[in-house]
């Protein structure tokens, strides 16, 4: 049942809602305790009136009890003053007197109808032996108490075996008495208390509503102000500080805000840099090219030195459009590793062998230091890329007759690469814009040096699939190192 009951207020759709769940809650918390208020005042009303009820009742039995012994009412029961007595009790109490002797014999009863009868009960045995008691029927609205009539012993009937003082129980006052009025009690105490509950119930309904709204309106000013976010009206970061849970939601909003400022920002430097980086070379192309045709019979050198440039700008336009094709491949959420055990230093060689016609030319020496043997499970065309960046980037921003070293080593759980350089160093401000599409620290040489301004932003989307880091340790004019340390295992972590 409780089950049915769940999927029926997940189907709702206004028990999704915090507001109602709220309410719910604040009536709930109200009203319960109403009810438990008004059931504990009837129950220890009913219980304190049964109590005095009892209480003066047995005091009134027990005055009866000892003029029962006095005028010997268990032999006789002519006497008319112990008759009025009983009559008057149970008039007074609407109830009903026993008066049962030793023998379990009724001798008096105050209806009249079980004289000469002979009763046999649990309550009125252990009356006899001594025990009084008193029991509340709450269902049939009466009190039964047993009280036992007790002779105490003179110096006249003392004997060796009984002495004075002895008491000894005689017979047993076996009484009902009603507790209508009691119960009369409760009902009107019932009626008032529904009238109450009534009352207190439309209260703490519109109390209930009024502290809902309230504590809900912070989140209806967090969903106004992204609503006006998203319709464009506003784009400044939002504050509601009401509630340590409304700051919380506020404040990862706002970072997630900045985020996507910064993606925004990113994206359209990153549209104006492609631009212009791929119309560089075609405005080039096209001044060149403008010349040629602007020349009438252009010699033949001439002619080869244009062309030579044309070929260059074109093979740069060409490099770019690959980088970038690269990049996007990379940044792909779904992008795929072809994962090979690889020996790295071995890796490593090969691409060294590839750059070092390139770091002759530019007079920088190349040293390759193993620590130890590198097997891991990674991509090796990625990790070839990795490589070939970090170590040509070393080549071309280092000094003359600098030195690029490639160090590896690896533990139990990760291998690193390490190239440091002795060149030209990165600027403490550039350093975290390193890896940002067509950036580059120093600009007045980049024609010089070449690239395309996207290596680095390659290269940690690579060490980023591999579950990777990459960092970065500079001082201007003393050369710069970069630390990649990747998973040994794939998948491992």
């Amino acid at each position: 049942m409780a089950v049915k009951i769940k999927e029926i207020l997940k189907k709702l759709k206004i028990w999704r809602s915090l507001k109602v769940r709220l309410f719910v809650i604040i009536f709930l918390v109200g009203l319960l305790p109403c009810f438990l208020i008004k059931g504990g005042i009837l129950q220890n009303y009913e219980d304190r009136a049964v109590a005095v009820r009892q209480s003066d009742v047995q005091n009134q039995l027990k005055i009866i009890a000892n003029h029962l012994i006095t005028y010997n009412y268990l032999q006789d029961t002519s006497s008319e003053v112990i008759n009025a007595e009983l009559e008057q009790l149970s008039n007074l109490y609407n109830g009903r007197v026993l008066i049962i002797n030793g023998n379990l014999k009724v001798v008096k009863d105050t209806y009249g109808i079980s004289e000469g009868k002979t009763i046999i009960s649990e309550e009125v045995i252990k009356c006899i032996k001594g025990t009084g008691m008193a029991n509340y029927d709450r269902n049939n609205g009466f009190i039964e108490i047993t009280t036992p009539i007790v002779e105490t012993v003179s110096a006249k009937m003392a004997t060796e075996e009984i002495p004075e003082g002895t008491e000894l129980t005689r017979g047993v006052m076996l009484t009902s008495v009603s507790t209508d009025i009691i119960v009369n009690t409760m009902d009107i105490l019932n009626r008032k208390a529904l009238l109450m509950e009534i009352i207190m119930f439309f209260c703490i309904l519109v109390i209930a509503m009024v502290l809902a709204n309230i504590l809900i309106r912070p989140f209806d000013r967090i969903s106004k102000a992204i609503s006006e976010i998203k319709d464009g009206h506003v784009d400044e970061p939002i504050s509601v500080p009401d509630y340590l849970e409304t700051e919380h939601i506020v404040n990862a909003f706002n970072s997630l805000l900045n985020k996507m400022k910064i993606l925004d920002d990113s994206r359209q430097e990153f549209v104006a840099n492609v631009s212009h980086e791929l119309k560089t070379p075609i405005t080039s192309v096209k001044v060149l090219a403008d010349s040629l045709l602007a020349q009438k019979d252009v010699p033949a050198e001439v002619y080869q030195e244009f062309m030579e440039d044309i070929a260059h700008e074109i093979e740069r336009e060409d490099k770019i459009i690959n980088d970038l094709l690269a990049l996007v491949k990379l940044d792909k959420a779904a992008a795929e590793l072809n994962i090979n055990v690889v020996n790295i230093n071995e890796l490593a060689e090969i691409i060294l062998k590839r750059l070092r016609p390139i770091a002759r030319k530019n007079d920088v020496e190349l040293l390759l230091v193993s620590t130890r043997e590198v097997i891991a499970e990674v991509d090796e065309v990625k990790m070839s890329l990795i490589l070939t960046n970090l170590i040509e980037n070393a080549i071309k921003y280092n000094k003359e007759h600098g030195k690029v070293t490639v160090t590896l080593d690896a533990d139990h759980q990760f291998f690193t690469v390490e190239v440091s350089d002795t060149g030209i160093g990165i600027p403490r401000e550039s350093i975290e814009r390193i890896y940002e599409r067509f950036y580059r620290v120093d600009k007045s040489h980049s024609r010089e040096i070449g690239g395309t301004g996207l290596g680095l932003a390659i290269t940690r989307s690579a060490v980023l699939l591999h579950r990777g880091s990459i960092k970065v340790d500079s001082k201007p004019g003393e050369g710069s190192r970069f630390l990649v340390k990747i998973p040994l295992i794939h998948g491992a972590l």
